[in-house]
């Protein structure tokens, strides 16, 4: 809400074209090798990894283990030939057998299918849901008022067929992401909010530090984008927002670090890209990633399409720049195109800075000719028809392919690692679990206990559900039989972060006690001021240190007298 992003929702299919000019066609692949006996299946960076990590244990060399190290901390950046070579240089074998594995080879993390009856129009379950907010840019750029930085956000399923899915909810091949899209101007990415977060430290771990030391390093988000460690203010900005995110949701401060990818690991589409990594037992496992995809896909999907997926800035003055200038050969255009050059010469007159450009990059790449689309027709361009020169030129404005910052969240994976983070055992009590879930995403908010079971209690149970009900927080009641004590067990084992208790007070004047899961502590609050403080301490408003100052601790010494 603070960033007043707009909500798209997209399709889940996605034509063969969009994911063939966007590069996942060709370049969404992870590298496989197999079982040379059984024809099993494995991602052999993993399985590189799976036996370093095993060998390690058992070498006592330290030479040999420093160079295991070395080629554990670079796994996730071989290519085809490095990673075949370590796999034969540490013998490493089919896990499950013991057999000997095939080199390895790519494989593309697509599911494949058909559109339409006829089945000639080839598509994919989408990978990712980031393309259909690209393809909706136009449209959210107008609705914008034409202004940039805004940000587009969808959530939604995203598909890959994983070569070996493991690990509970780390590798599936079906899961929610949560993707957003924030469109900058390539030559401005500062943030307007960025003064306000810069001082906030972060747990970073450079490519540099990957290769050397393998330490993190403890910095605040300001001085890591003044030293270039982190390639902008809005990457940055979002380094802090999604730290912010995790922490607010449960993660420990300890669990998470921000990992940059190495160059050659690097997305075919990132300028720079760090992965939120969250402590799970299975590891350091990425759980968000925030990329600088650039201006990358807002060029291609403009170049294939020709559709003006552009921007533009207004100049308070107007100033001198280098501009491409565009001269017509208009007696071959008259000569090539006949009755249609009126057509042809009236589209060339209206093209602006960035469309003279794309044509001259698009006639260089095509070797001197290109399709152009004008209208609902194709016109094929030739480099003999034109002559571009660069020239200095005062203009008002400029229009540009914005770059895009884009952070992504790993839904299961995120919530794998809070429950993972949230589960702990009272102290000398290792029979009593506790699902520490922060109140901002307990599902349940309250539980509702009256003391005993008995006919004065009765009503304000009722009374109780109603108020809440109306405030719109959930709740679970509990009347059976139990003693209080393992009614509170119950209810701190299933994550709900508060507990309200009606006793023969409550008859009285009115009061219940208010219990806060990990503190155990107990307040006394008059039903009126109930469900105002609880909405205040589920949206994150206020702590339970705010309620202890303003209600007395209800004490086992207060509740005998």
């Amino acid at each position: 809400m603070t960033e007043n992003m707009l909500e798209v929702d997209c399709s889940n299919l996605t034509p063969y074209q969009v994911l063939k000019v966007s590069g996942h066609v060709d370049k969404f692949q992870d590298l496989m090798v197999k079982d040379k006996q059984n024809g099993n299946c494995f991602r052999a960076d993993h399985l590189l990894a799976e036996a370093l990590e095993a060998k390690l244990e058992k070498e006592t060399d330290e030479a040999k283990k420093e160079n295991m190290k070395q080629v554990l901390s670079r796994v996730d950046e071989y290519d085809e030939k490095e990673l075949g070579q370590h796999l034969k240089d540490f013998d490493v074998k089919s896990p499950d057998t013991g057999n000997e594995i095939s080199d390895p080879f790519p494989f593309n993390l697509m599911f494949d299918t058909s559109i339409g009856p006829t089945g000639l129009l080839k598509g994919f379950l989408r990978p990712e849901t980031a393309q259909g907010i690209f393809m909706n840019f136009g449209r959210l750029l107008e609705y914008n008022g034409g202004k940039l930085p805004f940000a587009g956000a969808t959530i939604g399923t995203a598909f890959r067929n994983e070569i070996a899915p493991r690990a509970g909810l780390l590798r599936v091949r079906e899961f929610t992401l949560a993707e957003i899209e924030h469109f900058v101007a390539p030559h401005d990415k500062s943030h307007p909010k960025f003064q306000s977060v810069r001082d906030f430290k972060l747990t970073l771990f450079p490519a540099s530090l990957q290769v050397s030391t393998r330490e993190h390093l403890s910095i605040s988000i300001g001085e890591a984008v003044e030293k270039k460690i982190v390639n902008n203010e809005t990457l940055g900005y979002y380094l802090f927002r999604v730290n912010d995110f995790l922490l607010k949701s449960g993660v420990k401060p300890h669990g998470i670090r921000f990992r940059q990818h190495l160059p050659k690991e690097m997305a075919h589409y990132a300028c720079d890209c760090w992965d939120a990594e969250l402590l799970t037992s299975y590891g350091w496992k990425e759980c968000v990633g925030i990329a600088d995809r650039s201006a990358y896909d807002l060029s291609v999907h403009s170049k294939a399409t020709k559709a003006r997926l552009t921007a533009y800035e207004a100049f308070k003055e107007p100033q001198l720049r280098d501009v491409l200038v565009m001269k017509k050969n208009q007696k071959l255009i008259g000569q090539t195109f006949l009755k249609d050059a009126g057509v042809v010469n009236a589209h060339l007159g209206s093209m602006e800075d960035i469309d003279i450009v794309q044509l001259r990059d698009c006639l260089q790449a095509g070797s001197g000719k290109t399709k152009w689309t004008i209208g609902d027709r194709e016109f094929e361009f030739t480099s003999e028809m034109f002559e571009f020169q660069q020239v200095q030129k005062k203009i008002s404005g400029m229009t540009f392919i914005p770059s895009v910052i884009e952070p992504s969240f790993g839904i299961g994976r995120i919530i794998w690692a809070i429950l993972e983070h949230a589960y702990y055992v009272r102290e000398g009590d290792e029979q009593r679990g506790v699902l520490a879930l922060s109140p901002i995403i307990a599902p349940v908010k309250c539980s509702v206990l009256p003391l005993i079971q008995n006919e004065k209690l009765a009503p304000f149970v009722n009374e109780l559900v109603n108020v809440l009900t109306q405030a719109g927080l959930s709740y679970k009641t509990d009347e059976t039989g139990q003693a209080i004590g393992r009614k509170y067990a119950r209810t701190d084992e299933i994550g709900i972060p508060f507990g309200v208790t009606i006793d023969f007070q409550t008859a009285e004047d009115r009061t219940v006690t208010l219990r806060e899961r990990d503190s155990t502590q107990q307040v006394r609050i008059n039903i009126s001021e109930l469900a105002s403080t609880l909405q205040s301490l589920c949206d994150g408003r206020s702590k339970w240190a705010d309620v202890l100052s303003k209600y007395p601790l209800f004490t086992a010494a207060a509740e005998a007298k």
